[in-house]
């Protein structure tokens, strides 16, 4: 490792994970042959056609929504052509149902992106909090078309979608699981920078992410049970002029159809929560992750807010948690892109830093941010690596 930093300068000192012919986690190189290898790179492969479809089928939301046409199934299932339905209230629930869609795609875009990372970055590099963030967010992401049960309508298109994706993620979380070490049961700790994180510019910056995600979970999961039962909150029957009856005096189907738009943009926005908490709480801080999380961020807050008042929903009270939560979020990123993006050293104790750039690493044992008790361990010569696959940086 201290030859890699030498010899290689596209090595800087940061946090060095995945070595060709091996992973290297705590000072204790995990060997799993070239079979191995190869597997761990194919289910790679496979997350990223996942995160590259969910990240295509975000973008054709909002194409969809911003020329304003209706798919056909969806208009076979109503009953009614598109001049029909646009001319329902002025435009207004159609309108409605657009801005649920293009909420849905940024969502879809955002944990397309924090899949990608999660793929190059810590699946790469053998640590297993990253196999688990993908299980736990495709049981999420895809348990939640089962909301169709509580609507009654089933978007063909979507099965679809779901059923091309399905076997990609389950092949990769198959195919990832053998070549990565596992404890007993999934680990939950802090990667704290140091005793007192709270009080450090990182600190403070990756509390208001964290709040943040927990923000979209629970937002997520209130909007998908709407979905599933009452449909519509008061600030949405008043932005329509409508009664929940009147929709359904309109076509009995119309109601199931927008709740699945809500349903669906409610899992994605659970399920994005989740990848952005997770992300931050165990992924190492780096430029890279800083850059993830800015640019799904970014996509998540940008379509789900700005197109409110492109379809003149613009409702305070509605809006209010969208405001506060791209508040927390923007005052976060900007807290943590000083200490992620410049000096990495500073986002963790000096000496686990030092440790970690000369080819030392902590024993199991011991936790980011407290002094070593007991002596560092170093790799053996016939360990050492020869070159840097992946690092964070």
């Amino acid at each position: 490792m201290h030859s890699c930093l030498r010899s290689n300068p596209s090595c800087p000192a940061g946090f060095i994970h995945y070595w060709r012919g091996g992973a290297f986690n705590w000072g204790s190189p995990v060997h799993g042959g070239d079979s191995l290898l190869r597997c761990r790179r194919g289910g790679r492969l496979l997350f990223r056609l996942v995160a590259f479809g969910l990240m295509g089928a975000g973008c054709f939301a909002l194409l969809q929504s911003a020329t304003g046409r209706f798919l056909s199934h969806d208009l076979w299932y109503l009953g009614m052509d598109a001049v029909q339905l646009c001319g329902i209230r002025q435009g207004r629930v159609a309108g409605f149902m657009f801005h649920d869609r293009a909420s849905f795609g940024g969502a879809l875009i955002a944990i397309g992106v924090l899949y990608l990372w999660l793929e190059q970055f810590p699946l790469r590099a053998g640590e297993a909090w990253a196999w688990w963030t993908f299980l736990l967010s495709g049981l999420s992401g895809f348990g939640s078309f089962l909301a169709y049960l509580g609507y009654g309508y089933l978007d063909s298109w979507h099965g679809l979608a779901t059923l091309a994706l399905l076997p990609l993620y389950i092949g990769g979380l198959a195919m990832t699981q053998g070549s990565i070490p596992f404890s007993p049961k999934p680990e939950f700790r802090f990667n704290s920078p140091s005793q007192v994180w709270w009080r450090t510019q990182l600190g403070r910056g990756r509390g208001l992410l964290l709040s943040t995600g927990l923000g979209h979970v629970a937002g997520g999961i209130t909007v998908l049970l709407i979905g599933m039962t009452r449909v519509f909150v008061p600030q949405d029957l008043r932005y329509m002029g409508l009664e929940a009856s009147d929709l359904i005096a309109i076509s009995r189907r119309l109601v199931p159809l927008i709740a699945h738009d809500r349903a669906g943009f409610g899992g994605a926005g659970a399920t994005c929560g989740l990848l952005l908490f997770r992300c931050v709480w165990f992924g190492r801080p780096s430029r890279s992750l800083w850059r993830a999380v800015t640019l799904a961020g970014s996509a998540g807050f940008l379509t789900a807010i700005g197109v409110h008042p492109l379809i003149g929903y613009t409702e305070f009270s509605h809006l209010a948690p969208a405001y506060l939560g791209a508040l927390l979020f923007s005052v976060g990123i900007i807290l943590c892109r000083g200490p992620m993006c410049h000096d990495p050293c500073r986002s963790m104790n000096r000496a686990n830093c030092n440790a970690r750039t000369r080819g030392f690493s902590l024993p199991p044992g011991e936790k980011a941010g407290v002094r070593a008790s007991v002596p560092l361990t170093f790799p053996s010569a016939d360990t050492a690596p020869r070159s840097c696959d992946a690092l964070y940086f």
